[in-house]
């Protein structure tokens, strides 16, 4: 799961705490949490051999290449999507290949479906499969949420439910189809 904000005062990881409790329930979802803010990537990716900004550049490439999908908690700004979470997604290529990616979405009126149209047709370009099901908050705040991490909004758990089944269904179909003849772009 990766939080795409890295703002100050975000939602995104509340919100992702929610979400890893609803998969923490299930036995055929396992979830890494890579938040992008515990994880500045270099502006420049022509970094030096060996430097803390190499390291960190492969350590996440070795995380990303071990999924077997990703689901992104991202808020809608201005329209569309974190620029932390692009530049992400274009510093990796192969990582993403043939692996379905999920959206749990915050922000407005809108509830972040913009950032996620926006979404689809990046990670189409990366050769990833986007699952059709959404989380969606609408003018989410952390209001929304109970000291215990329950959504107090009434259609979240059965969203999550329906992504949860799709992310685990499409993560083993695509798993089984690398694995029988591996991706080429």
């Amino acid at each position: 799961m990766i939080i795409s904000s890295v703002r100050a005062g975000r939602l995104g990881p509340t919100v992702a705490g929610w979400f890893a409790d609803r998969a923490g329930d299930r036995d055929d979802i396992h979830l890494d949490v890579l938040d992008l803010a515990e994880f500045p990537l270099p502006a420049d990716m022509a970094v030096a051999p060996d430097t803390p900004s190499e390291r960190l550049v492969r350590a996440l490439g070795e995380r990303l290449a071990a999924a077997d999908g990703f689901v992104v908690v991202t808020p809608e700004y201005n329209h569309s999507y974190p620029a932390a979470l692009k530049h992400l997604i274009d510093t990796y290529r192969e990582q993403w290949f043939a692996k379905p990616v999920g959206f749990i979405s915050y922000g407005g009126m809108s509830g972040g479906l913009r950032a996620v149209e926006h979404l689809r047709a990046v990670f189409a370009e990366q050769h990833a499969v986007t699952v059709r099901d959404v989380v969606s908050f609408h003018g989410a705040g952390a209001a929304d949420f109970a000291a215990d991490g329950r959504a107090t909004t009434g259609a979240a758990p059965a969203a999550a439910a329906a992504l949860l089944d799709r992310m685990g269904w499409w993560g083993r179909a695509l798993r089984r189809a690398r694995t029988v003849e591996p991706f080429q772009s």
